[in-house]
């Protein structure tokens, strides 16, 4: 009981990857640095200072405010709520909801990054929190690719986020981006989440997805959730312990996202994963060695049912033992390929 209750508390920060899309970030990106720096306003909005050569930049717009919170850029904001007032210079507003958006803010960019969502991670999965977690994904996609394409100066890439979620439960059989989509929520989700960004691909703009694992951060997702429990010792296996985790590092996240932008090869879906996936029997004892506690209550798989319902099972049981195929092909070297090394940079 003790062990479920530490689980419990939702935090009140959305998951990194799935924040709400509330601003559009337009960004000058150039050689981003491996760590940077970035204060978050009293607005929750991004001030980003700039850091690469002027020659080296692109211009890129970005959705999903939590994610940039370690760049160290310019910055503009698209607050949704900017369309009810007049917008203030390097504002460019946008409702997916209401299915408006500044096209003309958009025209001469060079790449978009969409990373924008409701989060998963946060509150029971009511059919009133799982009709917004797909509205979210699906309508806000369709009406950035649909005006992307229709601009007299589309951008060449627009790198829209989809989720390892897309896979499903499968046990241990090893995942690629070939590998054909699972069952379930979050599955089906993911699907229309990809599809959406069809209009901007039809219109010769490349489009790539990166399907994203558990983002190892402190602020926000899974990792998040945990810490509490593990720190006080009371940590442990959640359900059987063996299910796998895909996870990875944000420093590499960071540096995919960066990746997939200067690399005109990748396009369509790559794992956005380290090539080391693990239990999460593995992760749980990985973890309690790096903070030196123990992991000796465990949190059992009814309880968590009870307590979580059917997220627990799409986000703590289902297992995808996932291969970062498209990166590793491309490229991609792994700053933090082996977890207790991420866990040991990221908590010091």
């Amino acid at each position: 009981a003790l062990a479920a209750a530490a689980y419990a508390p939702p935090s009140r920060h959305p998951d990194p990857m799935l924040a709400t899309p509330r601003r559009l970030v337009e960004l000058y990106v150039g050689d981003w640095p491996r760590r940077a720096g970035a204060t978050l306003n009293r607005d929750d909005s991004l001030r980003l200072e700039l850091d690469a050569p002027r020659h080296d930049r692109q211009q890129v717009a970005l959705t999903g405010d939590r994610l940039v919170r370690t760049y160290r850029q310019s910055w503009s904001r698209l607050p949704r709520r900017a369309l009810r007032y007049a917008p203030a210079p390097g504002e460019h507003p946008w409702d997916p909801d209401a299915g408006k958006i500044d096209a003309a803010g958009l025209e001469g960019l060079d790449a978009v990054v969409h990373l924008a969502g409701e989060s998963i991670a946060k509150g029971r999965w009511t059919a009133a929190k799982k009709a917004r977690i797909v509205n979210s994904r699906v309508r806000g996609t369709k009406l950035l690719a649909e005006t992307l394409a229709q601009l007299k100066q589309p951008p060449k890439t627009l790198i829209s986020a989809s989720a390892i979620g897309y896979y499903g439960d499968r046990g241990d059989t090893i995942l690629r981006e070939d590998s054909a989509p699972g069952s379930g929520f979050l599955a089906e989700t993911s699907v229309a989440w990809e599809r959406a960004a069809e209009p901007a691909a039809q219109a010769g703009i490349r489009v790539a997805h990166p399907r994203t694992g558990v983002v190892l951060s402190t602020e926000g997702g899974a990792l998040k959730e945990i810490l509490l429990p593990f720190r006080l010792g009371v940590g442990g296996v959640m359900g059987s312990g063996k299910q796998y985790w895909s996870w990875i590092a944000f420093d590499d996240l960071i540096g995919a996202l960066q990746h997939a932008l200067k690399n005109e090869s990748l396009q369509g879906p790559f794992n956005v994963v380290a090539p080391q996936p693990v239990t999460n029997r593995e992760f749980v004892k990985t973890l309690g060695r790096v903070l030196s506690r123990p992991t000796i209550f465990p949190a059992p798989e009814f309880a968590l049912r009870l307590l979580l319902g059917e997220m627990a099972e799409g986000l703590l049981f289902a297992s995808a033992r996932i291969e970062p195929a498209k990166l590793t092909a491309t490229g991609y070297t792994f700053r933090y390929p082996d977890l207790e090394g991420a866990l040991r940079a990221l908590l010091k």
